[in-house]
């Protein structure tokens, strides 16, 4: 079992949330994260624990799991049965692992999807989820006719630009998606939809025909047609798509392109769980 230094020489416990000049962390404030991460590591271990018995297994004062905990608490990582005064693991805990599972099946089942549909349609195609403000790409796999293109994987792409992010943007919480709408949204092209009632008539489209597109909205010569990954609760969770220069996804091979990447789409969420 690790365990961290109970104190200083000077017998003071260190700041727990100091930081240096200009951002950086101390090593006081890294050793604050690694014991938070313990804090959650012994809780996952032993189901549910005191502060005293947390503060033994860190070897650090009483005061300093308290404020571990507190902490932990506030961003519902950890939670406290009052009756007794034991901490648990929170609510918060399954939400980043159920994310970080959604983005690892969503990855895992459209490899072999993705790889398809590339060799079908000689083009790039990507699985692009949502990551904050921005779409990003966790898979890509590359056609015989797309050798040169450049490469999207792990990129994050505007949502109001591109053919995924418009798929994701669409399908987000009205909120949410209102408070993006309201910001000052950058121009890359002269096609670029950065009016809200042009976007939100844009994105209402989106949500009626079951697809996105976006022709040179990115990047002058570059067009790209996306559908929506759902999860087994009707949530849409991912987009994949496919893209490539305008002048092979013209307007009259753009129409099949795009029905063949709905249907991929449609499979991945099968394999999700969606429809069962």
């Amino acid at each position: 079992m690790a365990r961290t230094q109970r104190q200083s020489d000077s017998g003071e416990e260190p700041a727990e949330n100091s930081v240096a000049s200009g951002g950086r962390s101390t090593p006081s404030a890294v050793q604050s994260v690694d014991r938070a991460v313990s804090v959650l590591e012994i809780l996952a271990r032993l189901g549910e624990a005191g502060v005293t018995e947390i503060a033994d297994e860190l070897d650090v004062h009483k005061s300093t799991a308290f404020r571990l905990l507190g902490v932990l608490e506030n961003r519902g990582l950890v939670g406290q049965a009052k009756d007794r005064g034991k901490y648990y693991l929170g609510a918060g805990v399954l939400r980043l692992a159920g994310a970080a599972a959604v983005r690892l099946d969503i990855s895992q089942e459209g490899v072999p999807l993705c790889r398809e549909l590339a060799d079908e349609l000689g083009e790039t195609v990507n699985i692009a989820v949502l990551d904050d403000d921005a779409a990003v790409n966790i898979m890509q796999a590359r056609g015989s006719a797309s050798v040169t293109a450049q490469n999207w994987l792990g990129r994050r792409t505007p949502l109001h630009a591109t053919s995924s992010g418009k798929v994701l943007l669409a399908h987000m919480p009205a909120t949410l998606r209102e408070g993006l709408l309201a910001r000052s949204l950058p121009r890359f092209t002269q096609r670029t939809i950065t009016g809200p009632v042009a976007l939100r008539g844009e994105l209402d489209a989106v949500i009626e025909r079951g697809y996105a597109l976006a022709v040179e909205e990115l990047e002058v010569g570059l067009a790209a047609t996306a559908a929506p990954v759902r999860a087994h609760d009707g949530r849409v969770i991912g987009a994949v798509s496919a893209s490539g220069p305008v002048y092979r996804l013209d307007p009259e091979r753009l129409p099949e392109l795009t029905k063949r990447t709905v249907a991929a789409a449609t499979e991945l969420s099968k394999r999700m769980g969606y429809g069962f």
